[in-house]
C-alpha cells in the first residue's frame, strides 16, 4: 500500500514554523506561489511569536499545529 503525502499546505505551514521557531528572517521563504507562502508566512509568525516567548525544543512541539 502506498503511504500518502503529506499535503503541501501543511508542509509549508510547518517549515515557516520552523523556520520562525530558529529566528530566521520572514524573506528566506523558499515559495513562490501565493498559497504556500501565505501558510509559510502564517507559520512564521506563530513560530517567532512562540521563540520570543522563549518556547524552544520540546516546549515548541505542542504548538505545531496540523492544517486539515
Amino acid at each position: 500500500m502506498k503511504r500518502q503525502k503529506r499535503n503541501k499546505d501543511d508542509r509549508a505551514y510547518n517549515r515557516g514554523y520552523n523556520a520562525g521557531l530558529d529566528g530566521k528572517s520572514r524573506e528566506d521563504c523558499p515559495f513562490g506561489t501565493l498559497q504556500a507562502r501565505t501558510n509559510w508566512m502564517g507559520g512564521w509568525r506563530e513560530g517567532r511569536t512562540d521563540f520570543a516567548h522563549g518556547m524552544l525544543g520540546v516546549a515548541s512541539i505542542q504548538n505545531l499545529k496540523n492544517i486539515g
